[in-house]
């Protein structure tokens, strides 16, 4: 796994969201990106992120900042996962993790003494230019969206 960094070129991509509708990295330039991978739609841990970033979407779009959540899961799955959860943001499914290979969030991770190939859950804010300006990978799923806004606002 070999992880991007501040100061990288972001990967240019394009993926399906919960609607599937096609979204490109490209078509975002001008305003920052935060792009958050997470493992799984619908689990614990996954839910209580995406809810706090729901609820702090005002003061992101504010900030100029716009959030785009990435996972393995199907487009249906996410869009299960919108609605049930009513969130204001949209996920987008890289199925095959093509992505997340890129950005190097993809690899080995152990769980109750199984190791498996997974998702990290690790944030990229990409800055208006297409660069990686921060790295978010030291937080708690319910403080993500706290540590993305300290940043932003500091």
């Amino acid at each position: 796994m070999n992880r991007l960094a501040a100061g990288d070129k972001a990967p240019l991509f394009t993926l399906q969201d919960d609607q599937d509708n096609s979204v490109s990295l490209a078509d975002l330039s001008g305003k920052k990106v935060l792009v958050y991978f997470y493992p799984k739609a619908l689990t614990p841990g996954c839910t209580t992120q995406a809810c706090s970033l729901r609820d702090a979407k005002a003061e992101l779009t504010e900030l100029n900042t716009l959030v785009y959540g990435i996972s393995p899961d199907p487009v249906k799955k996410l869009a299960r996962f919108v609605d049930k959860k009513e969130l204001n943001f949209p996920l987008l499914s890289d199925e095959d993790h093509a992505v997340a290979d890129a950005f190097g969030v993809w690899g080995e991770k152990k769980f109750m003494g199984k190791v498996y190939d997974g998702i990290h859950r690790i944030s990229f804010l990409i800055d208006e230019q297409g660069n990686i300006e921060k790295v978010f990978d030291k937080f708690k799923t319910k403080d993500h969206h706290q540590v993305v806004l300290d940043y932003l606002q500091g």
